[in-house]
Protein backbone atom coordinates (compact mmCIF):
# COMPACT_ATOMS: atom_id res chain seq x y z
CA UNK A 1 0.00 0.00 0.00
CA UNK A 2 1.00 3.55 -0.64
CA UNK A 3 2.50 4.86 2.78
CA UNK A 4 0.47 8.07 2.64
CA UNK A 5 -2.10 7.55 -0.16
CA UNK A 6 -2.97 4.30 0.42
CA UNK A 7 -2.83 3.51 -3.04
CA UNK A 8 -4.24 -0.23 -3.61
CA UNK A 9 -4.33 -2.01 -7.38
CA UNK A 10 -6.78 -4.60 -8.41
CA UNK A 11 -6.38 -8.12 -6.97
CA UNK A 12 -8.49 -10.39 -9.37
CA UNK A 13 -8.28 -13.84 -8.61
CA UNK A 14 -10.67 -16.70 -10.15
CA UNK A 15 -13.94 -18.40 -8.35
CA UNK A 16 -14.08 -17.95 -4.72
CA UNK A 17 -12.59 -21.31 -3.14
CA UNK A 18 -13.63 -23.04 -0.02
CA UNK A 19 -12.37 -22.27 2.83
CA UNK A 20 -9.72 -24.23 4.71
CA UNK A 21 -11.38 -26.32 7.47
CA UNK A 22 -9.42 -27.92 10.50
CA UNK A 23 -9.28 -31.01 8.86
CA UNK A 24 -7.18 -30.09 5.87
CA UNK A 25 -4.70 -28.15 7.32
CA UNK A 26 -2.54 -28.06 11.13
CA UNK A 27 -2.73 -24.83 11.77
CA UNK A 28 -4.61 -21.76 9.85
CA UNK A 29 -1.58 -19.34 8.81
CA UNK A 30 -1.37 -16.04 9.89
CA UNK A 31 -0.77 -13.24 7.79
CA UNK A 32 2.91 -11.43 8.68
CA UNK A 33 2.69 -7.88 10.03
CA UNK A 34 2.73 -5.61 7.91
CA UNK A 35 6.33 -3.73 7.42
CA UNK A 36 7.05 -0.14 8.26
CA UNK A 37 5.76 2.42 6.01
CA UNK A 38 7.98 4.14 3.61
CA UNK A 39 7.86 8.13 3.43
CA UNK A 40 6.36 9.21 0.47
CA UNK A 41 7.96 11.94 -1.55
CA UNK A 42 4.81 12.83 -3.20
CA UNK A 43 3.05 16.68 -1.73
CA UNK A 44 -0.36 17.57 -0.61
CA UNK A 45 -1.86 18.50 -4.22
CA UNK A 46 -0.58 15.05 -5.95
CA UNK A 47 -2.69 13.56 -2.50
CA UNK A 48 -5.58 15.71 -3.48
CA UNK A 49 -5.65 14.49 -7.42
CA UNK A 50 -5.27 10.99 -6.08
CA UNK A 51 -7.95 11.11 -4.14
CA UNK A 52 -10.56 13.16 -6.26
CA UNK A 53 -9.66 10.58 -9.28
CA UNK A 54 -10.17 7.57 -7.07
CA UNK A 55 -13.71 8.94 -6.28
CA UNK A 56 -14.33 8.87 -10.06
CA UNK A 57 -13.03 5.14 -10.17
CA UNK A 58 -15.77 3.78 -7.57
CA UNK A 59 -18.37 4.91 -10.31
CA UNK A 60 -16.74 3.03 -12.67
CA UNK A 61 -15.80 -0.21 -10.83
CA UNK A 62 -18.36 -2.57 -13.16
CA UNK A 63 -16.61 -1.38 -16.00
CA UNK A 64 -12.89 -2.24 -14.83
CA UNK A 65 -14.12 -5.19 -13.51
CA UNK A 66 -15.20 -6.15 -17.45
CA UNK A 67 -11.92 -4.91 -18.79
CA UNK A 68 -9.66 -6.73 -15.95
CA UNK A 69 -11.62 -10.28 -16.31
CA UNK A 70 -11.52 -10.03 -20.13
CA UNK A 71 -7.38 -9.52 -20.11
CA UNK A 72 -7.24 -12.15 -17.83
CA UNK A 73 -9.19 -14.74 -19.71
CA UNK A 74 -6.93 -13.20 -22.73
CA UNK A 75 -3.57 -13.44 -21.12
CA UNK A 76 -3.53 -16.49 -18.59
CA UNK A 77 -4.50 -19.70 -20.20
CA UNK A 78 -6.06 -20.86 -16.59
CA UNK A 79 -8.74 -18.33 -16.02
CA UNK A 80 -10.24 -19.91 -19.65
CA UNK A 81 -10.36 -23.49 -18.13
CA UNK A 82 -13.78 -24.93 -17.63
CA UNK A 83 -12.85 -25.63 -13.65
CA UNK A 84 -13.36 -21.86 -13.09
CA UNK A 85 -16.88 -20.36 -12.91
CA UNK A 86 -16.83 -16.84 -14.55
CA UNK A 87 -19.14 -15.20 -12.70
CA UNK A 88 -17.70 -15.93 -9.32
CA UNK A 89 -14.42 -14.34 -10.89
CA UNK A 90 -16.18 -11.51 -12.07
CA UNK A 91 -17.68 -11.12 -8.10
CA UNK A 92 -14.89 -11.54 -6.88
CA UNK A 93 -12.82 -9.14 -9.01
CA UNK A 94 -15.28 -6.72 -8.55
CA UNK A 95 -15.53 -7.00 -4.94
CA UNK A 96 -11.78 -6.56 -4.91
CA UNK A 97 -12.07 -2.99 -6.84
CA UNK A 98 -14.51 -1.97 -5.00
CA UNK A 99 -12.46 -2.55 -2.17
CA UNK A 100 -8.81 -1.24 -3.16
CA UNK A 101 -10.62 1.46 -5.15
CA UNK A 102 -11.71 2.96 -2.01
CA UNK A 103 -8.41 2.67 0.16
CA UNK A 104 -6.93 5.36 -2.54
CA UNK A 105 -9.26 7.60 -0.59
CA UNK A 106 -9.22 6.25 3.15
CA UNK A 107 -5.69 4.46 3.49
CA UNK A 108 -4.97 4.26 7.08
CA UNK A 109 -8.66 2.63 7.60
CA UNK A 110 -8.24 0.00 5.11
CA UNK A 111 -4.51 -0.86 5.17
CA UNK A 112 -5.46 -3.68 7.14
CA UNK A 113 -8.25 -4.72 5.29
CA UNK A 114 -6.16 -4.22 2.04
CA UNK A 115 -3.58 -7.28 3.45
CA UNK A 116 -6.29 -9.10 4.57
CA UNK A 117 -7.63 -9.69 0.89
CA UNK A 118 -4.24 -10.44 -0.27
CA UNK A 119 -3.52 -13.01 1.98
CA UNK A 120 -7.45 -14.67 1.89
CA UNK A 121 -6.63 -14.96 -2.02
CA UNK A 122 -3.35 -16.26 -1.56
CA UNK A 123 -4.90 -19.40 0.99
CA UNK A 124 -8.08 -19.65 -1.13
CA UNK A 125 -6.24 -20.21 -4.50
CA UNK A 126 -3.74 -22.98 -2.79
CA UNK A 127 -6.54 -24.90 -1.28
CA UNK A 128 -8.30 -24.96 -4.55
CA UNK A 129 -4.78 -25.65 -6.64
CA UNK A 130 -4.80 -22.78 -8.87
CA UNK A 131 -1.15 -22.22 -10.15
CA UNK A 132 1.00 -19.48 -7.92
CA UNK A 133 2.56 -17.83 -11.51
CA UNK A 134 -0.63 -17.53 -12.93
CA UNK A 135 -2.60 -15.90 -9.87
CA UNK A 136 0.39 -13.47 -9.78
CA UNK A 137 -0.21 -12.50 -13.28
CA UNK A 138 -3.58 -11.61 -13.11
CA UNK A 139 -2.68 -9.74 -10.09
CA UNK A 140 -0.76 -7.25 -12.30
CA UNK A 141 -2.90 -7.29 -15.19
CA UNK A 142 -5.32 -5.85 -12.45
CA UNK A 143 -2.94 -3.81 -11.08
CA UNK A 144 -2.29 -2.06 -14.71
CA UNK A 145 -5.23 -1.54 -15.32
CA UNK A 146 -6.18 0.33 -12.33
CA UNK A 147 -3.24 2.60 -12.73
CA UNK A 148 -3.85 3.35 -15.91
CA UNK A 149 -7.11 4.33 -15.74
CA UNK A 150 -6.28 6.59 -12.69
CA UNK A 151 -3.58 8.44 -14.99
CA UNK A 152 -6.73 8.80 -17.72
CA UNK A 153 -9.05 10.22 -15.46
CA UNK A 154 -6.75 12.42 -13.81
CA UNK A 155 -5.19 13.55 -17.22
CA UNK A 156 -8.78 14.49 -17.95
CA UNK A 157 -9.40 16.56 -15.08
CA UNK A 158 -6.13 18.37 -14.62
CA UNK A 159 -3.87 17.14 -17.71
CA UNK A 160 -0.88 19.31 -15.95
CA UNK A 161 -1.40 18.20 -12.97
CA UNK A 162 -1.75 14.84 -13.68
CA UNK A 163 2.36 14.80 -14.52
CA UNK A 164 2.37 14.97 -10.83
CA UNK A 165 1.45 11.67 -10.31
CA UNK A 166 4.43 10.17 -11.35
CA UNK A 167 6.00 10.87 -7.99
CA UNK A 168 3.05 8.11 -6.22
CA UNK A 169 3.84 5.70 -9.22
CA UNK A 170 6.43 4.17 -7.53
CA UNK A 171 5.19 3.69 -4.20
CA UNK A 172 1.76 1.89 -6.03
CA UNK A 173 4.23 -0.45 -7.81
CA UNK A 174 6.35 -0.71 -4.14
CA UNK A 175 2.89 -1.86 -2.86
CA UNK A 176 2.30 -4.25 -5.72
CA UNK A 177 5.60 -6.01 -4.79
CA UNK A 178 4.62 -6.27 -1.38
CA UNK A 179 1.20 -7.37 -1.55
CA UNK A 180 2.29 -10.14 -4.49
CA UNK A 181 5.10 -11.29 -1.62
CA UNK A 182 2.04 -11.36 0.72
CA UNK A 183 -0.05 -13.50 -1.76
CA UNK A 184 2.57 -16.02 -2.31
CA UNK A 185 3.71 -16.32 1.13
CA UNK A 186 0.11 -16.75 1.86
CA UNK A 187 -0.28 -19.77 -1.17
CA UNK A 188 3.09 -21.09 -0.14
CA UNK A 189 1.92 -21.62 3.47
CA UNK A 190 -1.28 -23.71 2.76
CA UNK A 191 0.60 -25.36 -0.14
CA UNK A 192 3.30 -26.94 2.26
CA UNK A 193 0.39 -27.43 5.05
CA UNK A 194 -2.05 -29.49 2.08
CA UNK A 195 1.67 -31.04 1.49
CA UNK A 196 2.07 -32.33 5.08
CA UNK A 197 -1.82 -33.54 5.12
CA UNK A 198 -1.75 -35.09 2.03
CA UNK A 199 1.13 -37.22 3.12
CA UNK A 200 0.31 -38.14 6.47
CA UNK A 201 -3.41 -39.00 4.72
CA UNK A 202 -1.37 -41.50 2.18
CA UNK A 203 1.03 -42.41 5.35
CA UNK A 204 -2.29 -43.01 7.85
CA UNK A 205 -3.72 -44.98 4.43
CA UNK A 206 -0.76 -47.55 3.97
CA UNK A 207 -0.84 -48.47 7.59
CA UNK A 208 -4.13 -48.87 8.29
CA UNK A 209 -3.64 -51.63 4.92
CA UNK A 210 -0.45 -52.94 6.53
CA UNK A 211 -2.01 -53.43 10.28
CA UNK A 212 -5.39 -54.50 9.35
CA UNK A 213 -7.31 -51.81 10.13
CA UNK A 214 -7.93 -50.65 6.89
CA UNK A 215 -12.13 -50.46 6.11
CA UNK A 216 -13.41 -51.31 3.07
CA UNK A 217 -14.68 -47.63 2.50
CA UNK A 218 -11.29 -46.72 2.59
CA UNK A 219 -10.10 -48.15 -0.95
CA UNK A 220 -11.21 -46.26 -3.07
CA UNK A 221 -9.51 -43.52 -1.53
CA UNK A 222 -6.17 -46.12 -0.96
CA UNK A 223 -6.67 -46.49 -5.15
CA UNK A 224 -7.08 -42.78 -5.89
CA UNK A 225 -4.47 -41.23 -3.85
CA UNK A 226 -1.69 -44.26 -4.01
CA UNK A 227 -2.65 -45.99 -7.38
CA UNK A 228 -3.43 -49.36 -5.64
CA UNK A 229 -6.28 -50.78 -7.01
CA UNK A 230 -8.57 -52.47 -4.81
CA UNK A 231 -8.50 -56.38 -6.81
CA UNK A 232 -4.57 -55.82 -7.59
CA UNK A 233 -2.20 -58.60 -6.65
CA UNK A 234 0.40 -57.42 -4.39
CA UNK A 235 3.07 -58.86 -2.17
CA UNK A 236 4.56 -56.99 0.83
CA UNK A 237 8.69 -56.30 1.82
CA UNK A 238 9.67 -56.02 4.75
CA UNK A 239 13.09 -54.56 5.35
CA UNK A 240 15.48 -54.32 7.93
CA UNK A 241 18.38 -52.16 7.89
CA UNK A 242 20.81 -52.64 11.08
CA UNK A 243 23.42 -50.02 9.55
CA UNK A 244 20.67 -46.94 9.19
CA UNK A 245 18.05 -47.86 11.17
CA UNK A 246 16.14 -44.78 10.53
CA UNK A 247 17.32 -44.43 6.71
CA UNK A 248 14.55 -43.81 4.71
CA UNK A 249 13.89 -46.73 2.02
CA UNK A 250 11.96 -44.56 -0.45
CA UNK A 251 15.31 -45.13 -2.90
CA UNK A 252 15.38 -49.11 -2.77
CA UNK A 253 14.93 -50.53 -6.25
CA UNK A 254 12.00 -52.99 -6.03
CA UNK A 255 12.35 -54.04 -10.06
CA UNK A 256 11.22 -52.40 -13.40
CA UNK A 257 7.48 -52.21 -13.64
CA UNK A 258 6.62 -52.76 -10.19
CA UNK A 259 4.99 -50.22 -7.80
CA UNK A 260 6.10 -49.87 -4.33
CA UNK A 261 4.60 -47.34 -1.45
CA UNK A 262 7.01 -47.58 1.64
CA UNK A 263 5.71 -47.35 5.04
CA UNK A 264 8.21 -47.39 8.21
CA UNK A 265 7.84 -47.32 11.50
CA UNK A 266 10.01 -48.99 14.52
CA UNK A 267 12.78 -49.84 12.92
CA UNK A 268 11.33 -51.80 10.10
CA UNK A 269 10.11 -50.57 6.53
CA UNK A 270 7.45 -52.37 4.41
CA UNK A 271 7.01 -51.83 1.02
CA UNK A 272 3.54 -52.30 -0.95
CA UNK A 273 4.05 -53.48 -4.23
CA UNK A 274 1.62 -54.16 -6.72
CA UNK A 275 2.63 -57.14 -9.20
CA UNK A 276 -0.49 -56.92 -11.46
CA UNK A 277 -3.58 -55.21 -12.13
CA UNK A 278 -5.55 -58.09 -11.22
CA UNK A 279 -6.34 -61.49 -9.71
CA UNK A 280 -4.76 -64.35 -12.54
CA UNK A 281 -2.63 -61.01 -13.93
CA UNK A 282 1.10 -60.93 -14.76
CA UNK A 283 3.73 -63.67 -14.13
CA UNK A 284 1.06 -67.02 -14.41
CA UNK A 285 1.16 -68.47 -10.67
CA UNK A 286 0.91 -66.68 -7.67
CA UNK A 287 4.12 -67.36 -6.73
CA UNK A 288 6.02 -66.13 -9.87
CA UNK A 289 4.88 -62.18 -9.27
CA UNK A 290 7.15 -62.41 -5.58
CA UNK A 291 10.06 -64.42 -7.23
CA UNK A 292 10.25 -61.74 -10.03
CA UNK A 293 10.10 -58.83 -7.12
CA UNK A 294 12.76 -60.89 -5.31
CA UNK A 295 15.34 -60.84 -8.06
CA UNK A 296 14.59 -57.26 -8.49
CA UNK A 297 14.96 -56.01 -5.30
CA UNK A 298 17.80 -54.26 -3.86
CA UNK A 299 18.80 -54.59 -0.77
CA UNK A 300 21.00 -52.09 0.95
CA UNK A 301 24.04 -53.47 2.16
CA UNK A 302 23.67 -54.38 5.78
CA UNK A 303 20.06 -54.84 5.42
CA UNK A 304 17.84 -57.66 5.32
CA UNK A 305 14.76 -58.20 3.55
CA UNK A 306 11.39 -60.91 3.87
CA UNK A 307 9.02 -61.26 1.09
CA UNK A 308 5.60 -62.42 0.98
CA UNK A 309 4.10 -65.02 -1.37
CA UNK A 310 1.55 -62.92 -4.06
CA UNK A 311 -1.85 -62.07 -2.53
CA UNK A 312 -4.60 -60.76 -4.57
CA UNK A 313 -6.57 -57.73 -3.18
CA UNK A 314 -5.95 -54.95 -0.35
CA UNK A 315 -7.65 -56.60 2.34
CA UNK A 316 -5.36 -59.19 1.78
CA UNK A 317 -2.39 -56.75 2.92
CA UNK A 318 -2.22 -57.47 6.12
CA UNK A 319 -1.72 -60.80 5.46
CA UNK A 320 0.84 -60.52 3.31
CA UNK A 321 2.77 -58.01 6.22
CA UNK A 322 2.39 -60.93 8.29
CA UNK A 323 4.38 -63.07 6.08
CA UNK A 324 6.74 -60.43 5.13
CA UNK A 325 7.95 -60.24 8.63
CA UNK A 326 7.55 -63.95 8.87
CA UNK A 327 10.12 -64.31 6.44
CA UNK A 328 12.32 -61.22 7.57
CA UNK A 329 12.66 -63.23 10.84
CA UNK A 330 14.28 -66.57 9.22
CA UNK A 331 17.56 -64.24 8.89
CA UNK A 332 18.34 -64.06 5.59
CA UNK A 333 21.79 -62.75 5.06
CA UNK A 334 23.30 -59.51 5.21
CA UNK A 335 22.02 -57.59 1.60
CA UNK A 336 19.56 -60.18 0.33
CA UNK A 337 16.01 -60.83 0.76
CA UNK A 338 13.96 -64.16 1.52
CA UNK A 339 11.35 -64.90 -0.38
CA UNK A 340 8.71 -66.84 2.12
CA UNK A 341 7.77 -69.66 -0.39
CA UNK A 342 11.52 -70.95 -0.46
CA UNK A 343 11.59 -70.91 3.37
CA UNK A 344 8.48 -72.61 5.01
CA UNK A 345 10.54 -74.97 7.38
CA UNK A 346 12.24 -71.75 8.95
CA UNK A 347 9.31 -69.86 9.09
CA UNK A 348 7.35 -72.81 10.90
CA UNK A 349 10.06 -72.61 13.58
CA UNK A 350 9.99 -69.18 14.27
CA UNK A 351 6.45 -68.96 14.28
CA UNK A 352 5.96 -71.05 17.14
CA UNK A 353 10.00 -70.38 18.60
CA UNK A 354 8.99 -72.20 21.94
CA UNK A 355 7.70 -75.36 19.78
CA UNK A 356 11.40 -74.92 18.10
CA UNK A 357 13.49 -74.50 21.25
CA UNK A 358 11.91 -77.57 22.41
CA UNK A 359 11.99 -79.73 19.10
CA UNK A 360 16.45 -78.18 19.27
CA UNK A 361 16.16 -79.86 23.14
CA UNK A 362 14.94 -83.16 21.86
CA UNK A 363 17.11 -83.76 18.88
CA UNK A 364 19.90 -81.89 20.03
CA UNK A 365 20.65 -81.91 23.09
CA UNK A 366 23.04 -84.30 23.94
CA UNK A 367 25.27 -82.33 21.00
CA UNK A 368 24.64 -78.60 22.25
CA UNK A 369 25.80 -80.07 25.91
CA UNK A 370 29.44 -81.60 24.25
CA UNK A 371 32.57 -78.75 24.52
CA UNK A 372 32.05 -75.66 21.57
CA UNK A 373 34.41 -77.42 19.37
CA UNK A 374 32.84 -80.94 19.03
CA UNK A 375 29.15 -79.48 19.18
CA UNK A 376 30.33 -77.24 16.24
CA UNK A 377 32.22 -80.01 14.74
CA UNK A 378 28.70 -82.28 14.51
CA UNK A 379 26.60 -79.48 13.67
CA UNK A 380 28.70 -78.54 10.67
CA UNK A 381 28.79 -81.80 9.43
CA UNK A 382 24.77 -82.47 10.11
CA UNK A 383 24.06 -79.71 8.35
CA UNK A 384 26.54 -80.12 5.38
CA UNK A 385 24.90 -83.67 5.08
CA UNK A 386 21.43 -82.38 4.72
CA UNK A 387 22.30 -79.82 2.11
CA UNK A 388 24.10 -82.83 0.32
CA UNK A 389 20.57 -84.38 0.16
CA UNK A 390 21.82 -87.19 2.90
CA UNK A 391 25.09 -87.81 0.53
CA UNK A 392 27.90 -88.42 2.52
CA UNK A 393 30.28 -88.29 -0.18
CA UNK A 394 28.84 -84.97 -1.24
CA UNK A 395 29.17 -83.53 1.99
CA UNK A 396 32.75 -84.66 2.05
CA UNK A 397 33.31 -82.60 -0.27
CA UNK A 398 31.23 -79.49 1.26
CA UNK A 399 33.15 -80.31 4.06
CA UNK A 400 36.46 -81.23 2.78
CA UNK A 401 37.35 -84.36 4.23
CA UNK A 402 36.28 -88.05 3.44
CA UNK A 403 33.28 -89.89 3.13
CA UNK A 404 34.10 -92.35 5.74
CA UNK A 405 34.79 -89.26 8.21
CA UNK A 406 31.09 -87.94 7.60
CA UNK A 407 29.93 -91.71 8.11
CA UNK A 408 31.63 -92.05 11.92
CA UNK A 409 30.48 -88.50 12.57
CA UNK A 410 27.02 -89.58 12.20
CA UNK A 411 27.06 -92.29 13.85
CA UNK A 412 28.08 -90.62 16.79
CA UNK A 413 25.21 -88.33 16.38
CA UNK A 414 23.03 -91.28 16.58
CA UNK A 415 24.73 -93.01 19.77
CA UNK A 416 24.88 -89.30 21.53
CA UNK A 417 20.81 -89.05 20.68
CA UNK A 418 19.24 -92.51 20.24
CA UNK A 419 18.10 -91.30 17.16
CA UNK A 420 18.24 -93.13 13.54
CA UNK A 421 19.41 -91.38 10.10
CA UNK A 422 17.62 -93.96 8.73
CA UNK A 423 14.50 -92.82 9.36
CA UNK A 424 12.34 -90.20 7.21
CA UNK A 425 10.56 -88.25 9.93
CA UNK A 426 13.68 -88.19 12.42
CA UNK A 427 15.82 -86.32 9.27
CA UNK A 428 12.96 -84.39 9.11
CA UNK A 429 12.72 -83.29 12.76
CA UNK A 430 16.49 -82.70 12.73
CA UNK A 431 16.33 -80.57 9.79
CA UNK A 432 13.70 -78.46 11.54
CA UNK A 433 15.93 -78.95 14.96
CA UNK A 434 18.90 -77.15 13.40
CA UNK A 435 17.34 -74.30 11.81
CA UNK A 436 15.78 -73.80 15.59
CA UNK A 437 18.93 -73.99 17.18
CA UNK A 438 20.63 -71.29 14.14
CA UNK A 439 17.44 -68.75 14.34
CA UNK A 440 16.71 -69.26 18.04
CA UNK A 441 19.71 -69.62 19.72
CA UNK A 442 20.85 -65.69 21.02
Amino acid sequence: MHPVTGSRASVPAMGRAPRLSADRVRTPPRMPAARPPIRSRADAETVALLHRTARVLIEEVPRLTDRIVALMKEREPAYRSAAVDPHEVWREVHDSLSHNVRSLVHPKETRESARSCAWRIGTDRAAQGFPLDALLHAYRIGCTVVWEHLLETASREDPLGAQSLVHVAADVWNFVDEHCTLVATAYQEVERQLSWHRENRNRIIVAALLDGTARVSDFPEAEQVLGLPERGRYAVVALEDADAPCRTPHSVEVGDGLRAVWHTAEGTAHAIVLLGAGAGAGDGDSGSGAERLVRGLEVPPGARAGVSPAVTGLASINTARRLADTALRTRPAAGTAALLEERYPEALVVSSPDLGTALADRMLGPVLALEPADQELLLTTLAAWLEAGGSARRAGVLLFCHRNTVLNRLRRYEQLTGRSLDHPREVMELSLALSAHRLLTP
